[in-house]
């Protein structure tokens, strides 16, 4: 195994396997089938644009992606006495094959993943900064010119190249820009796969030299199936909740189980059922549990929870009818709060401005316990 076995990975989810690891896509058939069509047909596009919400598997599928190039020849240069061997009918690798083995250790020859390095202007603070899981906060151009060496290095054994960016959104401008030639001006048998959760945000010019797989939301079953695969054990009777909060996303449905999020998410809903009559007490201890050391992330899901209900009495407002039920009783209150369409607009705009000021707070560090108190009773006065 490589010398980064041990250590953090800015691209690997808490409690869960890194996607090299993960051994199967799961619920996206459709955009492994248009690879495989794309690879069968004989024109591989040489840039690969891997899209979506955050969690639904795209790393997981570069990573597939980038087995499947790697250990299967190209066509026309495995044909045997009796001529070429069928296309492939799918993109799954044996586990067990010498490049499965290779890319699982980061020491497959034909690989280069591109992803943030440690925090720090000289190489000595960033490599301190990459042990401690200390991450810069974008992709930087020095970076990329790493792939320079890369290209240089594999060119002379003539196979395939695969380059994973994860992701691209995390380019810096000077990145952005390096990474853009290289897609004008790619390699010979080179295959670039860039994730992104927010395409709209890239260089026009980088998204229109890419190919684009759109990744979907999963399904309660393919969700079961998803965290299952990732090692939590999940009761069923929360598995459809979790994918209804999660909007089809395993990252983010692993993200509530670490932070007990239906637990959560049951006692925002229990504190907007008070509404218009706040329950100070029940608010004060929700309030000092988000507060203290190491608190930063239940206290993140604490305002994505909490803007996800306002968006849903917005949406039941606007509609005239509360969404699917995340727990029992919560159509009831969506009902009560927002009525009308007014009432949904309102909601609405709640919902932004408590996302607005939320982001504010916290980049000025203001107290946790301030922070949440501020939002229930922006949630009471729109109530």
């Amino acid at each position: 195994m490589s010398d980064t076995e041990n250590l953090p990975e800015p691209d690997r989810l808490d409690g869960a396997p890194h996607p090299r690891e993960t051994p199967r896509v799961i619920g996206q058939a459709e955009a492994e089938q248009a690879f495989l069509t794309a690879h069968n047909s004989g024109r591989l596009h040489h840039g690969w644009l891997l899209t979506g919400p955050r969690g639904l598997g795209k790393a997981t599928l570069a990573w597939e992606i980038a087995r499947f190039l790697l250990a299967t020849p190209p066509a026309g240069e495995d044909d045997g006495l009796f001529g070429a061997p069928p296309p492939p009918l799918s993109l799954h690798i044996d586990p067990e094959h010498p490049v499965a083995h290779r890319i699982r250790a980061l020491s497959e020859p034909g690989l280069f993943l591109l992803r943030r390095g440690g925090a720090g202007s000289a190489d000595s603070e960033r490599d301190k900064a990459l042990r401690e899981g200390r991450f810069s906060d974008y992709i930087r151009v020095d970076e990329i010119r790493k792939l320079h060496a890369f290209f240089g290095l594999s060119a002379a054994d003539g196979g395939r190249r695969v380059v994973i960016v994860d992701s691209a959104d995390e380019l810096n401008t000077q990145a952005a820009n390096a990474l853009l030639k290289m897609l004008e001006e790619p390699p010979a048998r080179t295959t670039l796969l860039l994730l992104s959760h927010q395409p709209a945000r890239l260089l026009p010019t980088i998204r229109s030299r890419c190919r684009t797989l759109r990744l979907s939301p999963l399904s309660p079953e393919d969700m079961a199936e998803a965290l299952a695969q990732a090692g939590a054990e999940v009761p069923p009777d929360q598995v459809e909740p979790l994918t209804m909060l999660a909007e089809g996303s395993v990252g983010a449905a692993m993200r509530l189980l670490n932070n007990d999020g239906l637990a959560l998410y049951r006692e925002i809903l229990g504190l907007l059922g008070s509404l218009p009559a706040l329950d100070r007490s029940r608010l004060l201890s929700l309030s000092e549990s988000c507060a203290g050391k190491g608190k930063d992330e239940r206290l993140d899901l604490l305002l994505t929870l909490a803007g996800q209900l306002a968006a849903r009495l917005a949406r039941t407002g606007v509609t005239g009818h509360p969404p699917p039920q995340v727990l029992p009783g919560e159509g009831e209150v969506l009902s009560r709060l927002a009525g009308d369409p007014a009432a949904g607009r309102r909601w609405a705009d709640v919902a932004q401005e408590a996302g607005d000021r939320a982001r504010h707070a916290r980049a000025v560090n203001i107290d946790p316990a301030a922070l949440v108190t501020d939002l229930f009773l922006q949630l009471q006065k729109a109530a």
